[in-house]
C-alpha cells in the first residue's frame, strides 16, 4: 500500500516537480486539483497539458500515472477576500502576510485529498509546500503539515503520510530537482507548459516560462531559474 500516492497537482512548477518525484518513487500515482475560484484559473487548463505531456514524453512514468481528480470548491473563493480570488492589487497586510494568502486553502486541499485517498487506497499525499523560498504562508510550514498529518491520520483512523519533497529547497534547487529527475526534457516541459503566475498571464514567455514577471510567484520562479542556470554553467 505504501507504494501508492496522490499528488496535489495545480499544474505549476512546484507541483509538476513533485509529480515527477512521486512517479519516480512510487508504483502508482493519482493527481488531484482544485477549482477554488482562483484568479489564475488558467492553471486548470495548464495542468491537463502538463499531464498529457508527461504521459507522452516520459513512457517510463506514464504506466504509473493513474486518474486525475478535479474538485469544485469555489466556495473557498466566495468566502475569501484575497488577491488570489478577486481583482485586487497584490500587497502586504498589516499582519505581514501578502494578501495572496488564502486562509485554510492547503488545509482544505489536504483534507479533500485525504478523503479521496482513503477511498482509493492511497495512503501517501504529496504536496509542493515549501518554507524556504516561499511567500510566508503559514499553511506551507513544516510544523503545519506535520500537525495536519497527525490530525488526518486520527480522523481517518488510518495512517496518512504527507510528503513535502520541496520543503527545505530553494527555487533554484527545485529547478535542479526537476533536471535530476527528468533532465532537460522535464525542465523544458515546466518552462513551456506549467503555470505559476498569480495574475494568470500567459501572453509573454520569459526564459523561465510564462507570466507577468512581477508578482511574487513570478519573482521566485525567475530568480530561482537564474540561479539554477548560473550553477549549471559553473
Amino acid at each position: 500500500m505504501h507504494n501508492r500516492a496522490i499528488v496535489l497537482f495545480s499544474g505549476g512548477q512546484d507541483s509538476t516537480t513533485c509529480l515527477a518525484w512521486a512517479l519516480q518513487r512510487y508504483d502508482y500515482v493519482e493527481t488531484i486539483g482544485f477549482d477554488y475560484g482562483q484568479r489564475h484559473s488558467i492553471e486548470l487548463e495548464c495542468r491537463l497539458k502538463v499531464l498529457g505531456a508527461i504521459k507522452e514524453q516520459f513512457p517510463e512514468w506514464s504506466n504509473r500515472l493513474g486518474i486525475d481528480h478535479l474538485l469544485d470548491i469555489r466556495l473557498l473563493g466566495q468566502i475569501s477576500d484575497t488577491a488570489m480570488t478577486a481583482e485586487k492589487t497584490i500587497e502586504f497586510e498589516q499582519n505581514g502576510l501578502p494578501n495572496t494568502f488564502v486562509p485554510g486553502r492547503n488545509l482544505l486541499f489536504l483534507t479533500f485529498a485525504a478523503a479521496i485517498a482513503y477511498r482509493r487506497g492511497l495512503p501517501i499525499l504529496v504536496g509542493g509546500m515549501c518554507e524556504t523560498d516561499y511567500s510566508g504562508y503559514p499553511d506551507c510550514r513544516d510544523n503545519t503539515l506535520k500537525a495536519t498529518q497527525v490530525s488526518l491520520s486520527l480522523g481517518m483512523d488510518s495512517p496518512v503520510i504527507i510528503e513535502t519533497p520541496l520543503m527545505w529547497l530553494t527555487k533554484a534547487q527545485t529547478w535542479k530537482m526537476a533536471n535530476d529527475l527528468g533532465g532537460e526534457k522535464l525542465v523544458t516541459l515546466i518552462r513551456n507548459e506549467s503555470h505559476t503566475c498569480y495574475l494568470g498571464i500567459r501572453d509573454h514567455k520569459h526564459a523561465w516560462g510564462y507570466g507577468c514577471g512581477e508578482c511574487p510567484a513570478c519573482d521566485l520562479r525567475r530568480i530561482g531559474y537564474s540561479e539554477f542556470v548560473r550553477d549549471q554553467d559553473v
